[in-house]
């Protein structure tokens, strides 16, 4: 088991950037379309909340990982 949750430690960290990353993207992007499409700015805009949604929910389950804890 504290192989899965290493494992799955190192996943979750992995998986927030990458969220961090995409709703920066995102973000990016939506700047850069505004000008031709309000709507499709506005879905990135969404997208980005929704991706920041999805990495609050990652952290919490980070929190709720239990501990590695030494067997003796």
């Amino acid at each position: 088991m504290d192989d899965i949750q290493e494992k799955l430690r190192v996943l979750l960290d992995y998986w927030i950037e990458h969220n961090r990353e995409h709703e920066e993207e995102f973000l990016e992007w939506a700047g850069k379309v505004d000008p031709l499409s309000n709507d499709l700015a506005q879905q990135l805009r969404e997208a980005s909340t929704k991706m920041a949604a999805a990495s609050a929910e990652l952290m919490k389950a980070k929190q709720v990982l239990p501990e590695n804890k030494e067997r003796y």
